[in-house]
């Protein structure tokens, strides 16, 4: 699985098809979560086409049935398996809580973002767990976890090495990544 994660958001990243282009080839993953655009399939097309052109992993957020149509993994949310969803399609989960973190792992997820590790926009006045917290739940859920909110390349050092095994951002890409 990728170490680093762009999450697609569309308040703060209308159109990310020009920041995954700007991904490091082959070290990324995507999570499509532009739930409510009407042009999601599209831009969901756009986006496989993209990844697998840069080896970067694309999941679909939440829709089992485009991420079938299109070949490619599922987010789960919360570790909820939608109903109706088809085996073999490789999973990763959101989680908030060590409740949520295992019902990802019984879910099959092979990668878990626990969040929001610290103050986020996407989630404004939301309580951060902060690096001690999230790092108790983390060794809690028994899987494959990565850190998510609030991530940027200074607070990403202050989850432990062993324990945050990715980690997913929004804004920090948009950041880091403008200037290339």
């Amino acid at each position: 699985m990728p170490v680093l994660w762009l999450f697609t958001d569309a308040a703060r990243l209308a159109d990310p098809r020009a920041m995954v282009a700007l991904l490091p080839r082959g070290l990324c993953g995507v999570v499509l979560r532009h739930d409510a655009d009407p042009d999601r399939a599209l831009l969901g097309r756009d986006l496989r086409h993209l990844c697998r052109a840069r080896r970067q992993h694309l999941v679909v957020a939440g829709d089992w049935r485009l991420a079938w149509r299109l070949g490619v993994g599922l987010h789960l949310r919360a570790g909820l398996r939608p109903l109706g969803c088809p085996q073999g399609l490789a999973l990763t989960s959101s989680a908030h809580d060590v409740v949520q973190l295992r019902r990802a792992g019984r879910a099959g997820a092979r990668l878990v973002f626990l969040s929001p590790v610290f103050a986020t926009a996407s989630h404004m006045g939301a309580a951060a767990m902060g690096p001690v917290v999230w790092a108790k739940l983390a060794r809690q859920g028994g899987g494959i976890v990565a850190a998510l909110g609030g991530i940027t390349g200074a607070s990403v050092r202050r989850l432990p090495l062993g324990q945050c095994r990715a980690a997913g951002a929004i804004g920090a890409f948009s950041v880091n990544l403008a200037g290339c």
